[in-house]
């Protein structure tokens, strides 16, 4: 009798298992925000063949579906796998490789930094980045005077955070050729009474990047990973890259099809001849890993080394106005080709008068087109007169948070009082646009998603200044940060069908935080943690 109960037991259990549909994995116990055109809330979901099958109550998943692995996650929060609309993620691991001057308070914090480097690796040529003379008590320019002083005979190239200008020594000026005579457009060569100071600004720079030596392939490797590894720690799925040249590209995709880099990578091309006359005849590529089928285009440069482009003179620098990168007949120019393809064109515009060459450049050339998708990257600085471009639907704001509350201590100092209050003006765009990508610029800004997301809700930095937030009318909401972060900039990239939401049919990016980001108060965002980075189902970080 016994042996007839149990036999009935596992006979109920067989047919009652096999009801269910058999999936892979399934997560439950959660808070999950969906970022659906609801924005509706989950207690669990399913995933089969790394994409989600079920989103729904915990009981209804549970009673529906079986699997080889559940996840209780203990009631954390899921959002949606985070993607990053504008950053560097080759250049973040390259970064990673040299001097790493990011937050340095002195120009001699900056030589110990390099000065101990050189005693480790003992480099042929010292490469660094992050250094920014707004964050030093003398905000002056540095001068290459002590660089010559300690490193003669060895090339020295640091990299101002914003990547728009070089600090190099004479070693390295006198490898590329740079002398007082040297004359080069779309940027500055700098001269104090007829001598080099060693800084370059923006186009300049191009003839020092000729003598650095090329990184090998295994450098490179570890670079990518490296990142990869950074960016998945912080909740990233996918990274929107500002400027990839064919070689890395390549790199990538051979990489991601060899199961050694799994990073969403949706990559813009660099405008440089090569790569234009490479692809701009060629159809988008595109695998679950990869997208190409955009081109970074440099309008101006950076507010910071005073390169981006204003309509009136700088505040404290009288009679300077910034450079145009590319001229506006070439810009206008490139646009018409890439107009005539299925390419998306994205034009870094910082200034007011850049921003408004780009807005005109895109609405002359789509005005017969539609869901074009352009970008804007940064819409830092625009002319009042000029918001209403951006109700243009081809045309997108990419904008970084985390920018305004780096450049608020000194952006007034550039642009004057008027001409802030139209800066960094999120919301604003946010409600002309009808949406924002929201993205880092790292390694100009720190790879945290955490401080992207408060720097946009909280317009402050990281120590929790100003009191009451910088211009803090154009703060965003959580949702809409969210949204930033997540469907806009999914929507940006032509992938908001695939990923960007916890959807049925998408691929299983998904991130699960320590903290409920979305109700927490405000300053805890920054001490949110992330648990799990998961892509395609699986575990990452």
């Amino acid at each position: 009798m016994q042996k007839l109960t149990a036999l009935l037991l596992l006979t109920l259990l067989f047919f009652s298992c096999s009801e269910k549909e058999q999936v892979d994995t399934i997560i439950f116990n959660a808070t999950i925000y969906t970022v659906d055109s609801d924005f509706s809330k989950a207690e669990a979901f399913a995933v089969k063949d790394g994409k989600f099958v079920a989103v729904g109550s915990e009981s209804d998943i549970l009673d529906n579906y079986e699997a080889p692995k559940k996840i209780n996650v203990g009631g954390k929060t899921i959002l949606p796998g985070l993607i990053d609309a504008h950053c560097h993620f080759y250049g973040l691991g390259m970064n990673m490789q040299s001097v790493d001057l990011v937050g340095t308070t002195s120009f001699e914090e900056v030589i110990s930094k390099v000065v101990a480097f050189q005693k480790e690796k003992n480099a042929p040529f010292i490469v660094g980045r992050g250094w920014d003379q707004n964050d030093w008590e003398n905000k002056e320019f540095p001068t290459k005077d002590r660089l010559d002083e300690l490193f003669p005979d060895t090339p020295v190239a640091l990299m101002r955070v914003d990547g728009h200008a070089y600090l190099a020594n004479q070693k390295a000026l006198d490898l590329a050729g740079i002398t007082p005579e040297t004359k080069i457009a779309g940027g500055e060569i700098q001269l104090i009474n007829g001598k080099l100071t060693g800084i370059l600004v923006d186009n300049p720079m191009d003839l020092i990047d000729e003598v650095i030596p090329k990184p090998s392939r295994t450098q490179q490797i570890q670079a990518l990973q490296d990142a990869e590894k950074a960016c998945f720690a912080f909740g990233l799925t996918t990274i929107n890259d500002a400027g990839l040249d064919k070689s890395v590209i390549n790199l990538i995709d051979s990489l991601q099809k060899a199961d050694a880099l799994h990073m969403r990578v949706y990559a813009m091309i660099s405008n440089t001849p090569a790569n234009v006359a490479h692809y701009i005849n060629k159809e988008p590529y595109k695998t679950d890993h990869l997208n190409v089928r955009s081109f970074k285009v440099y309008g101006d440069g950076a507010l910071g080394s005073r390169g981006a482009v204003l309509k009136d003179s700088y505040t404290d620098k009288e009679n300077h106005f910034g450079a145009m990168v590319i001229s506006p007949e070439e810009l206008s120019k490139l646009a018409a080709r890439i107009a005539k393809t299925d390419y998306q064109m994205n034009t870094h515009a910082i200034g007011d008068s850049a921003n408004y060459q780009v807005l005109k450049t895109y609405a002359n050339v789509l005005k017969d087109q539609t869901d074009r998708r352009w970008k804007v990257e940064h819409a830092q600085v625009i002319d009042e007169a000029d918001f209403v471009q951006f109700e243009n639907k081809n045309i997108i704001p990419s904008v970084q948070p985390t920018h305004a509350t780096s450049d608020m201590y000194w952006a007034g100092d550039r642009l004057g009082e008027k001409r802030l209050k139209d800066a960094y003006a999120y919301k604003k765009l946010l409600e002309i646009s009808g949406q924002v990508a929201l993205g880092t610029d790292f390694p100009v800004e720190d790879v945290s998603t955490f401080k992207t997301f408060y720097a946009a809700v909280a317009r402050k930095d990281s120590d929790q200044y100003p009191n009451g937030g910088f211009q803090i009318e154009n703060a965003l909401s959580r949702e809409e940060t969210l949204k930033g972060m997540t469907i806009w900039a999914a929507y940006s990239n032509f992938e908001e069908n695939e990923k960007g939401s916890i959807e049925i049919g998408k691929f299983a990016d998904f991130v699960v935080l320590d903290k409920n980001i979305m109700e927490v108060p405000e300053k805890e965002i920054l001490t949110t943690n992330v648990a799990q980075t998961y892509l395609a189902g699986k575990k990452v970080n």
